[in-house]
């Protein structure tokens, strides 16, 4: 059963895994099943040096078919919210088809957990949800709740709001989403943004690549604010690249005590 409640059956471990998300791509290389690993998205970008002798199937919401079929695939693994449901029952016909469907990091760890049991790679990923708990635990989040707007996208400006990984990251270091309020990814006007007046704002670099010279605009708009570009992986990544959120989401707890 996977996390969304559809259920497959497979009759032995499979050889040939087609991954749709690359956050989980990456988990897969990671668990050691990079050479049962025959077909990815254009997105998937890690680990950088092994992604790129694999087969490309499209991206995350627009899959090519017939490449797919041309894979074969025994086992197929993508996520509700990163994948497109039209496309995902159109494989689901035909293949098995594994879904994550992930707002904490609990949903994180037992996505881990589930893909290790189709895979055969338990105990490899009994080592890394135990590392990644361990970070998380020894986070220390701000001391003082700061209230932050997280931006993902420009023109138009998109927020984090809640009920979704990045804003339960965002907890897990003390911030206040300004718009928790509001659902999932929400357009936020400059009036708006200015009526929230929060103490910090996070450019995030994916999937809008946000750079230094945006950080003006936003200044405009709230100069009272501290703005900073932030790796968007960090943040929204669920799979093995958590083990290298904990010290990252650290060392930006510091600068932002430093900054307020």
């Amino acid at each position: 059963m996977d996390q969304t409640g559809h259920q497959i059956t497979l009759p032995y471990l499979p050889k040939r895994i087609v991954s749709l998300v690359p956050s989980q791509t990456e988990l897969l290389f990671d668990l050691g099943l990079g050479d049962r690993i025959v077909g990815i998205t254009k997105f998937c970008i890690h680990p950088r040096e092994q992604v790129k002798y694999k087969t490309i199937v499209g991206g995350t919401k627009n899959f090519k078919f017939d490449v797919i079929d041309q894979l074969q695939p025994d086992l197929i693994i993508g996520n509700k919210e990163e994948n497109y449901k039209e496309g995902i029952e159109q494989l689901q016909a035909k293949y098995k088809v594994w879904m994550s469907d992930i707002y904490t990091l609990q949903d994180a760890l037992e996505m881990m957990q589930q893909v290790s049991q189709l895979t055969g790679t338990e105990a490899k990923a009994g080592q890394l949800i135990q590392s990644i708990k361990s970070g998380f635990e020894n986070l220390q989040p701000a001391q003082q709740s700061i209230k932050t707007a997280y931006f993902i996208w420009r023109k138009p400006y998109m927020a984090v709001g809640g009920n979704n990984f990045i804003h339960h990251i965002l907890c897990h270091c003390g911030l206040e989403n300004a718009f928790a309020d509001l659902d999932r990814y929400p357009e936020i006007t400059p009036g708006k943004l200015q009526q929230a007046n929060p103490q910090l704002i996070l450019l995030s670099s994916e999937p809008y690549p946000f750079h230094e010279k945006h950080i003006t605009e936003f200044k405009e708009l709230c100069p009272q604010a501290s703005i900073k570009i932030v790796d968007g992986e960090m943040f929204s990544w669920y799979g093995s690249r958590l083990l290298q959120a904990p010290a990252y989401l650290q060392r930006l707890m510091q600068e932002v005590k430093g900054d307020l």
